[in-house]
Parts: structure tokens; sequence; C-alpha cells
């Protein structure tokens, strides 16, 4: 018996579960009808799979499918920057070829998006991105790395500090961000399940939601760890980015961006 990608059906319900976890920890969640599909079972069959993964914890029964039932706890900014560091510095390096002489970004909060900063800050002075580049930002260390470069002109939006993160957010910041359009803005996520990006905390997510609107084309630093998981809010679909960077080669992700007419670029 043969599956939808032309494998083999598993026979036996232990075997069957085993794949259903993987196909959801790969992709953040799935839906029945996927799941039967591409296993070439009938969906009370799933059902009852789901049920089974859900008690054991091992996954998140939902309407319809199931959640990858991956932890995630935010952590402090120094500490996330030293995880999966180099990847990050790779997406860094495939940020600034996005960005042109002049320009005007916004960065916000994050280790990814702190690694851009520092990369901006290395080649700016040696006059790559001209004299006035504009940099808008909700993160104090962005700020705090940009502030002695001269050819770059940066703005750093008031609000309540999020410590945890190092950055502002609320109604402050999100009254400030108004005010501003820019050519590229660089959104960070903390997962992406299925078409959805997520973050850990409402006000980023109001804040990050704004610039959406306010950007020309919106690029997502992402790297691979974060493919599969889904994190407290809700940021936006897929299909409201122009561009996603990351650091290493995903079929699905790769499927996911062509069918929603994405720009995928896989940091060398």
């Amino acid at each position: 018996m043969k599956t939808a990608t032309g494998s083999r059906s598993p026979e036996f319900a232990e075997e069957r579960r085993a794949h259903i976890l993987e196909m959801v920890n790969a992709r953040g969640r799935v839906t029945v009808t996927e799941l039967a599909e591409e296993l070439n079972v009938t969906q009370p069959t799933i059902r009852k799979d789901i049920s089974s993964l859900d008690e054991q914890r091992k996954l998140r029964r939902t309407h319809g499918g199931a959640l990858a039932a991956k932890p995630l706890y935010e952590t402090q900014i120094d500490t996330r920057r030293n995880a999966n560091a180099d990847g990050k510095a790779r997406i860094s390096q495939a940020c600034l070829a996005l960005i042109k002489e002049n320009d005007s970004i916004f960065l916000d909060s994050g280790t990814t998006t702190l690694g851009i900063a520092e990369a901006l800050a290395a080649e700016a002075e040696g006059g790559r991105f001209g004299r006035s580049l504009n940099v808008l930002t909700n993160s104090v260390p962005v700020a705090r790395v940009l502030a002695n470069i001269g050819t770059i002109h940066h703005t750093l939006l008031g609000g309540q500090l999020r410590p945890i993160a190092d950055s502002l957010v609320g109604p402050v910041a999100l009254q400030a961000a108004r005010q501003f359009t820019v050519n590229l803005a660089f959104i960070g996520v903390t997962g992406i399940a299925g078409d959805q990006f997520s973050v850990a905390d409402l006000g980023e997510a109001d804040l990050k939601r704004s610039l959406l609107g306010q950007a020309h084309r919106v690029v997502v630093p992402m790297d691979g760890t974060k493919i599969g998981l889904t994190d407290f809010v809700t940021l936006c679909r897929l299909d409201e980015i122009s561009t996603l960077v990351t650091d290493e080669d995903n079929d699905y992700l790769a499927t996911l961006c062509r069918g929603k007419g994405v720009e995928l670029i896989v940091a060398p």
C-alpha cells in the first residue's frame, strides 16, 4: 500500500504514530486530512492516533488536526545570542545584501536582528551604505551598536522597557512608529508553524504588525531551529511578508514559500 508521497503506509499503530509525530514536529501543525492522505489511512484512524499522542503529551490536539508540543521559554537576550550563533551570523550577512545605499530600514528586537546591526555597523564604517542610512529600531542593544557610526542615522522608539528582550514596546512605541515609513523592515520571530509566524510577547507583536503595514518590503530573518515552533502570540501569515532568510535547506519550507509567493533565501 502506497502513501501520497510514494512511501509504504505504516501498518502498525506505533510506527504510524511515529510518522505523525515526525510530520507535526517538522511542520508545526498538520490537519487530519493531510495526515490521512500522506499515510494512506482513514481520518478516524488518524483522529484516534492524535488523541493517543495528545494523552501522552507528545503533541497538542486541535479541531481538525494537531500542533507540535515543543515547549518555548523566552530567555534573556544575552543567553539567546549563543543559540545557533553560526547560523545567525550567516543570516545577518545575507540580510546585508538586501540593504541599499542610503536606505531606510527597521530593525526590531532579537538576537538575529542584533547580528544584522553589528554586521551593518562594520560595513557602514567603510562607506558601503552611503552617508545617510536611516535605521529605526525599538531595540536598545541595536541602538547602542549603531550610535557611534557617523554614516548611520538611528532613531530609537520610546515606550515601556521589556527587560528580558531589552526592547521598547507599548502605546508610546506604537504611536511613535506610525510616523515612519521604511523601505525594509527586518522582523524577528520565535517560530513558524504551518504558514503562521508567532512571537513571545503581545506588545512585541503589536509593534511588529504596525511595521508590516509601513514597510515597502518585509524580511523575516529566521534560523532553522524555529521551524515547527508555536509561541504565545500569532503574528502574521507567511504571505504577509516579502522575503524569508534562513540558514539551512528545508524542503517543506521551500514548498510553502513557493506556494505563497514568498522569496526564500538560504544563507550560504
